[in-house]
């Protein structure tokens, strides 16, 4: 393929990425699919290597990259068939990301796999919003382990009857499970056009150009990474079970063209749920270096061959089944993205910002306890981390999430809930030459009784700045006045308010120099 036809070849398989998310999101049921978009959609080529992605979620997306090979090589795969899988130690990344995949045959030959991954804020865990404070796996909900949701065509019915049946609002499962299938099924169209012209095998071979290119692209940007050995560690604030200060410490050692990032010195997996399975922290990974690859570079499997990920079997971001993982693939995964930051902020200081609110500020909720059973979840934004050249956003989400925020009047008109305040976090930005990004605060009144979870970070530890740059502010969650921890489980009344306040990033340079 000359470059045009690689181009245009390459916009048209993320093209039909955009399309399967369009419909996912115009089909789906629940606030958070079709107004949070917190959902991803990917293609892959026949052996499970990653080939194009929408700019959906990077924790989901870098997960895939890693886990589909083992995942497409485990089945026998018949046209019209659908695969569904949640469970994080077989290629999901915590229970409430729910994968659809599906091989696309063309002329009888299987020739590439689409998948989709959407959360759903009801897996049937034990708290409303199924994002517990959890000390095993089974805790966290209904497990998934690969199996077919569909076949040849038609709905395996004791599949989706298992997972409705484990459900407080099954309809809403069974439609946005639906609107995953439908996805897929966009996909598989847009695929099959794409490849019956040239033919399997020309597809075949585009799809390993458009890798080839962009492992070529990551080399030219990894070689620009100045030889040596690159060291940093944070902490986790706790784990909400009373364990505190968490290390994960990396290495990152560059040489060429080739660089590993090493998590040896890494604290063991802990009682409770931020684990952390493998394709999480390489999703955190991937997600680093892709920011410092040039903007056309595609997000394929091609991109990310040259980096070597090691993570001691059984610690914090390798943990082993049962551990719970809950939080792992939305508070630990930003935290891998602040140390690998850090170390690489050592080699290239002019590139790398400070650290962003390094949080997901997690909010479930929901109630058994009326005559309407309801599940809501939420992450929150808060500050992005100042560069050299940059202040650092403020209000917004940042680095492993890219959702958006649940607008007001969608969260009012489907829960019994009132946004009393929603407003800019002035002054919690770090200072310095380049000031870090205010936090926000979001307060809700409820209107039921209602049981909360919130699984936070950085209510301890601050997010840090670079260059003689402040820290950005804290976190707080406050319930009646009164601190909250930074992860727990509560009822709560009617007229009753919780106000989250988030973290700020940090700022970069010396007001001195």
């Amino acid at each position: 393929m000359d470059a045009i036809e690689l181009s245009v070849f390459a916009s048209r398989i993320n093209a039909a990425c955009d399309e399967m998310g369009a419909v996912l999101r115009r089909a789906a049921f629940s606030p958070n699919i079709k107004d949070r978009l917190d959902f991803s959609c990917a293609v892959f080529d026949a052996r499970g290597e990653l080939c194009a992605q929408a700019a959906h979620i990077p924790v989901h997306l870098g997960s895939m990259a890693w886990a589909m090979r083992d995942l497409v090589a485990g089945t026998e795969w018949v046209d019209g068939d659908m695969l569904i899988v949640n469970d994080p130690y077989l290629g999901g990344t915590h229970l409430p990301d729910i994968t659809l995949v599906a091989p696309v045959f063309v002329q009888d030959v299987l020739t590439a796999f689409v998948a989709n991954r959407a959360h759903h804020a009801d897996i049937g865990a034990h708290s409303p919003g199924s994002m517990p404070v959890s000390r095993s796996l089974d805790e966290e909900g209904l497990v998934i382990p690969p199996m077919l949701l569909m076949h040849a065509g038609e709905r395996v019915a004791a599949t989706m009857d298992r997972i409705v049946a484990a459900t407080a609002s099954p309809r809403q499962m069974e439609g946005d499970l639906a609107a995953q299938v439908s996805a897929n099924r966009t996909g598989i169209k847009r695929l099959v056009g794409l490849a019956s012209h040239p033919g399997t095998a020309q597809f075949a071979a585009a799809l390993a150009a458009v890798n080839d290119y962009g492992a070529r692209l990551a080399q030219r940007s990894l070689r620009a990474i100045p030889d040596g050995h690159y060291h940093f560690s944070d902490v986790m604030d706790d784990d909400g079970t009373g364990t505190r200060d968490i290390r994960i410490e990396v290495t990152i050692r560059v040489a060429g063209d080739s660089i590993e990032v090493d998590f040896s010195g890494t604290a063991s997996q802990v009682p409770g749920n931020i684990n952390c399975p493998l394709p999480v922290t390489a999703a955190g990974v991937y997600y680093v270096f892709r920011c410092l690859m040039p903007v056309q570079t595609p997000a394929c499997a091609g991109s990310f061959r040259n980096i070597h990920i090691v993570a001691p079997a059984g610690c914090l971001l390798n943990a082993n089944r049962p551990a719970a993982v809950a939080a792992g693939n939305v508070e630990t995964s930003s935290r891998v993205v602040d140390v690998v930051m850090g170390a690489l902020a050592r080699a290239l200081p002019e590139r790398i910002p400070s650290a962003s609110q390094g949080t997901m500020n997690n909010l479930a909720m929901g109630s058994r306890h009326t005559g309407r059973s309801w599940d809501y979840y939420e992450t929150i934004g808060g500050g992005m981390g100042a560069g050299c050249r940059f202040d650092g956003l403020s209000a917004t989400q940042s680095h492993m999430t890219n959702t958006l925020n649940t607008p007001i009047e969608v969260l009012e008109m489907n829960f019994p809930l009132r946004l009393l305040q929603y407003r800019l976090r002035d002054g919690s930005g770090g200072s310095g030459r380049h000031r870090g990004g205010d936090g926000l605060v979001r307060e809700y009144q409820f209107l039921e009784p209602a049981t909360v979870t919130l699984l936070t970070e950085r209510r301890r530890h601050r997010p840090w700045g670079l260059d003689g740059g402040s820290a950005g502010a804290a976190g707080e969650n406050r319930k009646a006045g009164s601190i909250l921890p930074a992860k727990t489980s509560f009822e709560i009344g009617a007229g009753e308010r919780l106000s989250i306040a988030t973290p700020g990033g940090g700022g970069w340079g010396s007001l001195r120099n």
